[in-house]
């Protein structure tokens, strides 16, 4: 096992460019760590420079992990490379909670068996379409002089608050830490009213994903979703950023809406959240 470098962090993002889409979650977290963004994360992987799995685990030197929740994500091309790496190499801290996020699911009977060694529970939280736009320069323009385009802004510390009491896994204090430091360092933007209050949004998650689209109930069906999705894939795409998200299965009306603005999934391709000592 290896902890990557600033500069090795660089070259493993190139490495990880080729496994696009498959590998969007790791790249999108050494996209944000490359350019600075603030993390609590550290990155192992198995040899270098030829690795086969890379791995995302909370930094134990970095005095904020402990203000998160704890997450792991990672990517491999070897089934029984992970498996060493998590149980005889101290990868994961089995004797907590954590997450292992937007991990391919062939890779699930393994993470089970694991967990059934350690003696932890394990749960399936949540599986997710993994959603990705090629061409930006096909979405759909908002039409010249629109209403709406001048109702288009971006997020700031005031709208905490209101993002973290209307996200499904938000509500409490760690997300109130999360969403602040997504709406300080990550790309937002927002539909605002006639007062500048956002009224629907979408932010950038810190592996550089869309999330946390939402729209107030008073204000549905004005085509806001449509506009921000959009907004920010546009903006994403103008300053390098990969253009993809994650859509849990059962949202369905999410899925087509993404899917008529040209995201696409490989369908051989099925990503999921697991919990773990939950």
């Amino acid at each position: 096992m290896k902890i990557l470098n600033t500069h090795e962090l660089q070259q493993a993002e190139e490495v990880l460019q080729l496994h696009l889409p498959n590998s969007s979650k790791v790249y999108g977290f050494l996209f944000g760590i490359n350019r600075k963004k603030p993390t609590t994360l550290e990155v192992v992987v198995d040899s270098w420079p030829d690795f086969k799995t890379i791995i995302c685990r909370p930094d134990p030197k970095n005095e904020d992990t402990s203000l998160y929740t704890k997450k792991v994500s990672f990517f491999s091309t070897d089934d029984r490379i992970v498996k060493r790496l998590m149980s005889e190499e101290n990868v994961v801290d089995w004797s907590t909670y954590f997450q292992i996020g937007g991990f391919d699911v062939r890779h699930a009977p393994m993470l089970k068996e694991l967990s059934a060694m350690k003696g932890v529970a394990v749960k399936e939280y949540t599986y997710v379409h993994l959603m990705t736009l090629q061409d930006p320069r096909l979405l759909p323009q908002l039409p010249a002089n629109s209403d709406l385009d001048a109702k288009i802004s971006s997020l700031n510390e005031s709208h905490v608050s209101l993002v973290n009491n209307t996200w499904k896994f938000g509500g409490n204090e760690q997300g109130f830490r999360q969403i602040t430091k997504l709406i300080n360092h990550f790309p937002t933007c927002c539909v605002t009213d006639e007062n500048g209050q956002p009224v629907s949004w979408v932010l950038t998650y810190d592996y550089c994903a869309m999330g946390m689209l939402y729209t107030l109930p008073e204000y549905r069906g004005k085509g806001y979703a449509k506009a921000l999705i959009c907004a920010m894939a546009t903006r994403l795409h103008a300053q390098g950023y990969p253009v993809y998200c994650f859509i849990e299965e059962e949202n369905q009306l999410s899925y087509e809406l993404f899917t008529k603005l040209g995201f696409t999934e490989d369908p051989s391709y099925r990503a999921a959240w697991y919990e773990f000592n939950y």
